[in-house]
């Protein structure tokens, strides 16, 4: 079972916790995550583009000219999509882009993402924030002192008003409820930073959390 310490938001070493296996341990299925990931995109297209069709542009309601010598080829209608402002043919329409995803699949591919970055080290749990204020200079210096650089990815309670407010500001940050974690993001970020109330399915002594859905 892996296993992490847990720091102060100073960085100092206040513990161990164990990581449980099913979300921590696992081998990470790439296939699983790359469809999960796919699905995760596809489900933010908004799908709204949309072209107008030759019945629903203005005008071509009589015939252009007669059918026979102009010496001109025929036509029907101005709305016809060679002609200029005529409908678009075989054009984008309004539709949705969501991709069927099972739970059980999606509980794999964050689980592979998860253990994938434990892995690497690059999982932290952290005591509790304790901000007496909202401060972003504050949060700053607290990353800092814990080694987290680059993108990194913030599982704040959401009852922690000052947590969100202090990270919210930080340009390479992104600041999530347990409930929000996601494949996307955590593949994203270099590092996931925890808290002890928000590490999922982990255990410190004798509590443990519910693992996440």
């Amino acid at each position: 079972m892996p296993s992490v310490k847990i720091h102060s938001r100073t960085g100092s070493e206040q513990g161990q916790v164990d990581l449980p296996e099913a979300m921590f341990g696992i081998e990470p299925n790439v296939p699983v995550m790359h469809q999960v990931v796919v699905a995760q995109l596809a489900a933010k297209r908004s799908g709204t583009q949309s072209t107008k069709t030759r019945s629903e542009v203005r005008g071509g309601g009589a015939k252009p000219w007669k059918q026979k010598g102009t010496g001109r080829a025929r036509a029907g209608t101005i709305r016809a999509p060679q002609w200029r402002g005529g409908g678009v043919a075989l054009g984008p329409k309004p539709r949705k882009y969501d991709q069927k995803t099972p739970k059980k699949m999606k509980r794999l591919a964050l689980a592979s993402a998860l253990s994938d970055r434990a892995a690497d080290d690059k999982v932290i749990v952290v005591a509790q924030w304790d901000f007496e204020a909202p401060s972003t200079k504050a949060a700053l210096a607290a990353l800092t002192a814990l080694g987290v650089t680059g993108r990194s990815l913030i599982v704040v309670d959401p009852a922690d008003v000052t947590a969100r407010r202090s990270f919210n500001n930080l340009p390479e940050v992104h600041v999530i409820a347990p409930g929000e974690l996601n494949t996307y993001d955590v593949l994203v970020s270099d590092y996931v930073v925890f808290t002890e109330a928000t590490l999922p399915g982990a255990a410190t002594g004798t509590t443990e959390t519910e693992a996440a859905s």
